[in-house]
């Protein structure tokens, strides 16, 4: 027996027809199967049974389910077949990874198709980016599809190196087959308001007939239906329930995210228990490498949601079929005859551990590990982004007394709070005060090095010493710097400058752990495991060291920029209310 599924003697025709005629005839019985998984149960996610049939491939497709001879026969006897996930919302910038290294890590976890949205690298390359990262991937065992970033930058209070209009947009879904709509329309008060910019997006992609993801936190009333009313379709920003039942009571699609900074599943899934699964779907939005290496990736989501009470056929079904009918991927998502032969096998639906796992009708992971990855090629002018001066301690010097704006963190959201405190001063400037977990937070410009600082504080991290900083720092990418120390700032601030962007953490002037990211300040030339070792570490000197209590610190973090998702945030160009869509300032006026 052996898994090479095109043997040298029965060479598979590369015509199309003929490949079809070839897939009926399998399907019929007229023909052996190239493949087939013998012994096991299929998972129906049209009717949530667990099938005892084969699984017949012919080329990259299912032929058919029953019983069926093959060239190559796999016993698969106690495990059940599932097919293989789709993660319908994520940035692979988060994961730290290249398109080769999240498959080597992604592809053993059962993740067989991921849609992107490359916002992050469009942020900091634009369109050049978006189509490196897309060749990149080109020849990877695992499917990459894109929506087309909506929003670089994510709106008129952040610096990004490009941005993208409708002009842009409307080629690469010309040009692009693997480019399928729009992704997160993260400037809901520009459609809501009619900016015409934002709406011209909008009309390119509904002429090309595609569809549109949105991002919409906290929207409610006439606002969301104005927010549908022009086409947009789904929503990753949920966190409550009430949030969410509105949104699919009017027809969104839900995704239901569970990454590292951000966790719903828990709070989301009672939608599912009582309403059932229709329009909904699981993602992972933004995802740790070390979370990815250690729990594993769309598997990770799906125990997840078993776990707090969830149907394991309707998990399955939201990480599968309903993502790949959202996103119009008409062969994915299901075991069954005409779709792509993208088949897990694993013990049981509790674990979600495959010990198989099939790409396109090809072995491409087994017991943990991934099979034959090739290795993806990065242009020379995607490194060296990172453009900032050196820094000083004087650098971070705040001129304000008496009440101040505070940007208030919590564990597993990326919705912060907008507070108010009361300034410690120190000889005219305002300072951090780690014993009341008031941290200092800056944001750097870092790609045209114009200087611009945005400066204010941030709470809910349980910092006690030294500085963390990181060039991932959504959505335009600047540097993003948290302290109690303004040299420890600086010299955090510096320490990536060198590096050509990535992660830092310093105390007493020391750089104690640091994640080097040369490929556009985002991404590593690293292997998963190295990655994944050095953000963990990262994570550990931290809690250990500087004090921190947040978990996932440096991912959230990275959000402190984001001036899209209330309430209150940070860029360069200084803080961010993200309720009024305004520039406030760091001072309280009194009375």
């Amino acid at each position: 027996m052996t898994d090479s599924l095109f043997p040298a003697d029965q060479p598979v025709s590369k015509s199309a027809s003929a490949q079809l005629a070839h897939r009926i005839a399998v399907a019929a019985g007229d023909r052996p199967a190239d493949l087939v998984l013998r012994g096991g149960r299929v998972l129906s996610v049209f009717t949530g049974e667990l099938l005892q049939a084969d699984v017949a491939v012919a080329g990259e497709y299912v032929a058919g389910l029953g019983r069926y001879e093959g060239r190559t026969e796999v016993d698969v006897t106690g495990l059940i077949l599932l097919p293989g996930f789709i993660d319908a919302h994520m940035h692979i910038e988060s994961t730290k990874l290249m398109v080769d290294q999240f498959a080597r890590a992604a592809l053993p976890a059962g993740t067989t198709t991921v849609v992107l949205d490359p916002h992050e690298i469009a942020n900091v390359f634009g369109i050049n980016g978006v189509r490196a990262l897309l060749a990149s991937a080109g020849q990877m065992p695992l499917d990459y599809y894109m929506m087309m970033p909506s929003c670089v930058p994510a709106g008129p209070f952040e610096s990004s190196a490009f941005t993208l209009g409708a002009a842009d947009i409307a080629e690469l879904l010309a040009s692009e087959p693997r480019a399928l709509g729009l992704a997160e329309l993260m400037d809901f008060p520009g459609v809501v308001s009619g900016d015409p910019a934002v709406l011209a997006k909008i009309e390119v992609v509904r002429a090309a007939g595609r569809h549109i993801d949105g991002h919409a936190p906290r929207l409610t009333g006439k606002d969301l239906c104005a927010y549908l009313a022009a086409g947009v379709g789904s929503d990753h920003e949920c966190t409550t329930l009430d949030e969410a039942l509105e949104k699919r009571r009017l027809g969104m699609q839900i995704m239901i995210r569970e990454g590292s900074a951000t966790r719903d599943v828990e709070a989301l899934i009672p939608l599912v228990i009582r309403y059932g699964p229709a329009n909904c779907m699981l993602c992972t939005d933004d995802c740790e490498p070390h979370l990815l290496m250690r729990e594993g990736h769309m598997n990770r989501v799906v125990r997840r949601a078993v776990a707090v009470g969830c149907p394991a056929a309707d998990a399955v079904t939201m990480a599968t079929l309903h993502a790949a009918r959202w996103h119009r991927l008409t062969d994915h998502g299901a075991i069954g005859p005409g779709y792509l032969a993208d088949i897990l096998a694993v013990e049981d639906l509790e674990r979600f551990a495959p010990i198989r796992v099939y790409k396109r009708g090809r072995l491409v992971a087994e017991n943990g590990r991934a099979l034959a990855v090739p290795t993806a090629h990065v242009p020379d002018w995607m490194r060296g982004s990172v453009h900032v001066r050196t820094l000083t301690p004087a650098d971070f010097d705040i001129a304000a007394q008496g009440q101040v704006r505070v940007i208030g963190m919590a564990s597993g959201t990326i919705v912060t709070r907008s507070l108010v405190r009361t300034a410690s001063v120190s000889a005219g400037s305002a300072v951090a005060d780690p014993a009341r977990d008031l941290a200092k937070v800056a944001v750097i410009e870092r790609h045209h090095d114009t200087g611009r600082i945005g400066l204010g504080f941030a709470t809910g991290f349980g910092l006690r010493r030294g500085a963390l900083a990181s060039t991932h720092a959504h959505d335009a990418h600047n540097l993003v710097v948290l302290g109690v120390d303004d040299a420890d700032m600086a010299v955090a601030a510096n320490r990536l400058a060198t590096l050509g962007g990535g992660q830092v953490a310093v105390a007493g002037g020391r750089v104690l752990a640091e994640l080097p990211l040369p490929i556009g300040g985002l991404v590593s030339d690293q292997p998963a495991e190295d990655v994944a070792a050095q953000a963990e570490r990262l994570e550990q000197v931290a809690e250990a060291d500087l004090g921190v209590t947040l978990p996932a610190p440096l991912m959230a973090m990275s959000f402190l920029a984001l001036s899209v998702i209330p309430e209150l945030r940070i860029t360069d160009l200084g803080l961010i209310d993200t309720v009024k869509f305004a520039k406030t300032p760091l001072e309280v006026a009194a009375g």
